[in-house]
């Protein structure tokens, strides 16, 4: 899934067993693709593999563009993105030297020069070679505020599993005999220097029937993690449940949220000992703490003591007030039917607000003075997005990026009380975009509901129906599909004469949590309808035709592609379909499936599967019907969405006479890879894919 969701909603353990199956499910002659490091899957996916990158690179193109591709990913000339981390920058590299990255530091005051002298902090590459396993880097917990140690999380092929491990910031090494949990799906935060809050898989059942950790407990220094305390049990039938520390100047707090399901939850905050339920609706989402004030973001109208808070509303209370009973909050943002809170990022004496105006990102700071807030807007370009890279707590210092599909991303820096702002580094040209445009289209779906649509083509496009094009979608999680600059999208396909269309269903975040509840469960169809509008909409302005027209997406967005080609075949003539939800059937009982139930109902229920079974792409495919060349890939090291989807949905395909593509990298995690190579190669696939298809 794509990513404002905040990082700990994405650990899900890795349980590679098939579980008992009902008679129906027993009828599935391809279950036996689902055991992921089988013999005989493996060898069916080396088959499948070895046809496709044999076809695919055997064009004569496809040397020069996996060449640019590699070249756009390798480049010395991106942002090094920072993490503000006290008076260090902190950033992880990679490029054709460092194959696996580096995480590397430099201070802060010489961030902003054109070459900062770097410090590598830890090497993957040499990590991976002394231990003998392909380690992936995904992130660092911090001690605040000494930040001298922290906990890092090593992947291994990119999984969402992790082994974490105490390391030492000054002496660069880990530390010997320090905190150190195996691979899981789980989470640390520092409470002290010698106290950890962690949730992880602690044994047999400790995790929750979606794989998540079901328990947190407190760890301390020198104690076995056996011996850890018991801070709070969830139910297994509970989404998960994680413990939480946010370090502010003015204090600490310490918590934890018990998800009942991917969109309801419970949240606790320690107060003198005690362990306290934050009194807010289950739909709510506590979104931090700033000069003591507790934010919350409502995801559906909240009426207390007689007043009455709206649905995507971010409002604020002074913690210790509300604990002792005190509901008079602060409405700092209210929602109206075009606009939607996409983050909330904090620095010492400001918040950075970012919101979607008609799917256009508007950034606001705040400010606090007593008890007034003030918001100033701060001005960027049109058609494009804006993302904040990176705040601290106990500083002023900020970065925030701009970008679209034609404008390189701009990283900007915000530093002092008053917030000065400038330009501080930007990404270069990496493709010819002088002759493209932006527009912002309308299409209108089945239910009559005006579905937004970005289109990035050529100026006095003529309009005869001949242009290869590309859609793009998501449509769920509430997740926002936003302009952005691709330098892959721009020089494999822009520049090529292709045109692109990145489409904003429901099921998405763009206009606040009301859209995304229009397409959930029973309503799922209403994304796909959606969809499918905007596909009919560049046919029937003649921008492209059935035999020029691709679509792509990813994950859910696969699950999505995959519903067009098996409800509307005779609309597209390639597809792409990336690590995608496909058998909606058995997708609850596969990884983290279970976890997604809020999303789109449970299978296991007649009534749920009655409306789920009229979409499911595996059990929608039919012999009799003309399908496009579907491309599929995904990776065996996905432990997200299980690679089972895209092997059983091929399998099927080819059992009733269809032709399709297929490409399983064996690292990547849920994505393409975990080396700029492995990404570049699964990329340049897709795109000579697209013109072979499209042309």
């Amino acid at each position: 899934m794509k990513n404002d969701i905040p990082s700990f909603l994405l650990f899900i353990f890795l349980s590679a067993g098939v579980p008992i199956l009902s008679g129906q499910e027993q009828s599935d002659p391809f279950l036996w693709l689902e055991d992921i490091d089988g013999q005989q899957s493996l060898e069916w996916v080396k088959a499948r593999n070895g046809r496709t990158v044999e076809t695919l690179t055997g064009h004569s193109d496809f040397k020069d563009l996996n060449g640019k591709i590699l070249s756009i990913l390798n480049s010395r000339d991106k942002i090094a993105y920072p993490s503000i981390q006290g008076e260090m920058i902190y950033n992880f590299w990679q490029d054709e030297i460092h194959k696996r990255g580096i995480w590397r530091r430099t201070p802060a005051q010489e961030y902003a020069e054109q070459e900062p002298e770097w410090e590598t902090v830890l090497d993957m590459d040499s990590l991976s070679d002394t231990e003998a396993e392909k380690w992936a880097f995904k992130e660092a917990d911090f001690l605040c505020p000494d930040l001298d140690i922290c906990m890092v999380r090593l992947s291994r092929g990119g999984s969402d599993a992790v082994e974490i491990r105490e390391f030492d910031l000054r002496k660069k090494s880990f530390v010997e005999n320090g905190f150190s949990l195996p691979q899981a799906k789980g989470g640390v935060s520092w409470i002290d220097r010698n106290t950890l809050l962690v949730a992880t898989d602690f044994g047999p059942g400790t995790l929750t029937e979606s794989g998540y950790p079901r328990i947190v407990k407190i760890w301390k220094r020198g104690t076995a993690l056996a011996e850890a305390e018991t801070l709070f049990s969830g139910n297994e039938s509970d989404m998960g449940v994680w413990g939480f520390v946010i370090n502010t100047p003015e204090r600490q707090f310490v918590g934890l949220m018990r998800m009942i399901t991917f969109f309801t939850m419970n949240h606790f905050l320690f107060d003198k000992g005690e362990l306290k339920k934050i009194d807010i609706p289950e739909d709510a989402q506590l979104n931090g703490f700033f000069k003591n004030q507790m934010l919350v973001e409502l995801k559906s109208d909240w009426t207390i003591e007689g007043k009455t808070y709206r649905q995507g509303a971010l409002i604020g209370i002074d913690a210790d007030r509300f604990l002792k009973g005190d509901r008079d909050f602060h409405v700092l943002r209210r929602p109206d039917e075009h606009s939607s809170l996409v983050s909330v990022s904090y620095a010492r004496n400001y918040l950075l607000v970012n919101t979607l105006n008609r799917v256009r990102s508007e950034l606001y700071r705040y400010t606090l003075a007593g008890t007034e807030w003030k918001s100033e807007k701060i001005p960027a370009p049109d058609f494009g997005a804006l993302r904040v890279a990176s705040t601290e707590s106990f500083s002023d210092l900020g970065f925030f990026e701009y970008e679209n599909f034609l404008i390189p991303g701009t990283l900007y820096r915000i530093s002092g009380w008053e917030g000065q702002i400038e330009a501080v580094k930007s990404l270069p040209h990496f493709f010819k975009n002088g002759d493209l445009e932006v527009k912002q289209m309308e299409a209108r779906s089945k239910d009559g509901t005006p579905v937004p649509y970005f289109l990035v083509a050529p100026k006095n496009l003529p309009l005869d129906g001949s242009h290869p094009t590309l859609l793009y979608g998501y449509g769920g999680f509430e997740i926002s599909e936003t302009p952005y600059y691709s330098g892959i999208l721009g020089s494999a396909w822009l520049e090529k004469g292709g045109v692109y269309a990145l489409a904003n269903i429901r099921g998405g975040g763009e206009f606040g949590p009301k859209w995304h509840q229009a397409a959930l469960k029973e309503n799922r169809q209403r994304a796909f309808d959606d969809f499918i509008a905007v596909s009919e909409d560049l046919i029937r302005r003649k921008i492209t035709s059935p035999s020029c027209l691709g679509i792509m997406g990813g994950s859910n967005g696969g699950l999505l592609v995959g519903v067009a080609f098996t409800q509307r075949p005779d609309l597209f003539s390639a597809v792409v379909c990336q690590v995608p939800l496909l058998d909606m059937q058995r997708y609850n009982k596969l990884l983290a499936g279970a976890s997604w139930m809020g999303e789109y109902g449970n299978p296991d229920i007649p009534g749920e599967w009655e409306y789920i079974r009229k979409y499911s792409p595996f059990h929608n495919l039919a012999a009799d019907r003309k399908y496009p060349k579907v491309l599929f890939t995904t990776t065996t090291r996905d432990d997200r969405v299980h690679p089972g989807h895209a092997r059983k949905m091929a399998a099927k395909m080819e059992s009733l006479g269809h032709d399709f593509f297929y490409y399983e990298n064996i690292e990547g995690g849920h994505g393409s890879g975990v080396t700029n190579e492995q990404r570049a190669f699964m990329r340049s696939l897709e795109y000579m894919y697209l013109w072979k298809m499209l042309k």
